[in-house]
């Protein structure tokens, strides 16, 4: 398999993209082979969101890449890489060039809810496919749905259904918000909200934290604090998470009030260590070590990790780049790279299996269903081995983790 690997010099000329970087990087020539499909990964190489995505994704991707190549030797398969810095005009005009210059046929992962929100509308002008496993805003299968875009790990219902629920129906009755400033925070607050409430639950309060650039989080500590609500909540992800978590329990806050994390990922507990992150509660659609299935994938994902372990977004890269594929070898090479929308089309109408989710299936607004998890996270003493970091509490079946489409006010573009 053929890989471009643009991450070194996109972080050397980071300040040139908006201008047109990628386009600077295009290999001669190399792109719109006839029997050759090529995928973009776009996501954080170098912010909040490495750990969580970043190599690790593009890792995963490669590997459905490969063994796709393997059980299909006609069709070649090339993966791109770039990062767009957690910024909504530099994934655009990186999906713009992948498209319009370098023959990219389906961009995968992209976290950032506003970077994903704008790359979805520059692939459904481009006709091309978007497979999104990394960012969570609702909107992807909501207001903004696309025929060319499937949401397939996450999203904020979800996380807020599976652990504000839980929390709340715990007997954390109160609330206060510490959000990152952007689509994915604003709507991971208005979601948990809305199920602290419906759990009988109160909203005390919140404050927003400029993103991505906020490293000391005091001060909204302090204000979380200071309305003694019972839990925190984190409206945030990666480092952010991290580094909120760490400075909540430096700062004594942890004596009076819960964390809730609201989007915290298995990356996340290795970085934090079980002595800090023990007892926390997650949601996450993939662990490692919950079947047969997801231990054989980790088998094979895992050494190409570079020691981070493998997460729900690595997971989705993996599965979403081996369905898309199987759709691009049901529909023909040719008409998937002439409409990313007819290949989005047969990814629907195919059920979905893979090691990373079993079995599944995308529903019409671009929603891919499985099951969502809430973990807890072990202590030192319960842990036996590398990675093995999480007790599970509850399943939340397929139908009900995804947010009912007749909420989505999804009206599918013509």
């Amino acid at each position: 398999m053929a890989l471009i690997d643009r991450r070194s010099l996109l972080a050397a000329g980071t300040a040139l993209l908006p201008l047109g970087g990628p386009s600077m990087l295009r290999p001669a020539r190399a792109q719109g082979r006839a029997g050759t499909i090529r995928i973009g990964v776009l996501n954080d190489m170098s912010g909040p969101y490495r750990d969580t995505g970043g190599p690790g994704s593009l890792a995963a991707t490669k590997l459905a890449a490969e063994e796709f190549m393997a059980a299909h030797p006609g069709i070649t398969v090339e993966v791109l890489s770039a990062d767009h810095q957690n910024r909504a005009d530099v994934g655009s005009n990186i999906a713009r060039t992948w498209y319009d210059q370098d023959g990219v046929d389906m961009i995968m992962d992209v976290p950032t809810s506003s970077v994903a929100l704008a790359v979805s509308n520059v692939t459904r002008e481009k006709n091309k496919a978007f497979v999104n496993s990394g960012a969570a805003s609702t909107e992807l299968t909501g207001a903004q749905c696309s025929p060319n875009t499937v949401h397939w790990t996450y999203d904020t219902y979800m996380l807020a259904r599976t652990t504000g629920g839980a929390l709340t129906k715990a007997g954390g009755d109160s609330w206060f918000f510490i959000t990152a400033d952007y689509t994915f925070g604003h709507q991971l607050q208005k979601d948990a909200s809305r199920f602290v409430e419906e759990a009988g639950g109160k909203v005390l309060g919140g404050v927003r934290y400029p993103f991505p650039a906020t490293t000391d989080f005091s001060s909204f500590l302090v204000q979380a604090q200071t309305s003694r609500a019972k839990v925190i909540g984190l409206a945030n992800a990666g480092a952010d998470t991290v580094n909120c978590i760490k400075q909540a329990r430096e700062f004594g806050v942890t004596r009076r009030a819960k964390l809730a994390t609201l989007l915290m990922e298995i990356p996340d507990v290795h970085g934090l260590g079980l002595e800090a992150a023990q007892g926390l509660l997650l949601t996450e659609g993939f662990y490692w070590d919950l079947n047969d299935r997801t231990r054989a994938l980790a088998r094979r994902l895992q050494p190409r990790m570079g020691g981070v372990p493998i997460d729900m977004i690595h997971a989705g890269c993996y599965a979403g780049t081996l369905h898309y594929l199987k759709a691009v070898a049901d529909l023909g090479v040719a008409p998937a790279k002439a409409s990313g929308r007819a290949a989005v089309a047969r990814m629907k109408a195919m059920p979905t299996d893979d090691d990373a989710f079993g079995q599944g299936s995308i529903r019409s607004d671009g929603r891919k269903l499985h099951p969502a998890y809430l973990f807890e996270v072990k202590s030192p003493q319960e842990s036996k081995g590398q990675f093995d970091y999480y007790k599970l509490v509850e399943t939340s079946p397929a139908d009900e983790a995804a947010r009912p489409l007749s909420e989505g006010q999804c009206k599918m573009p013509g």
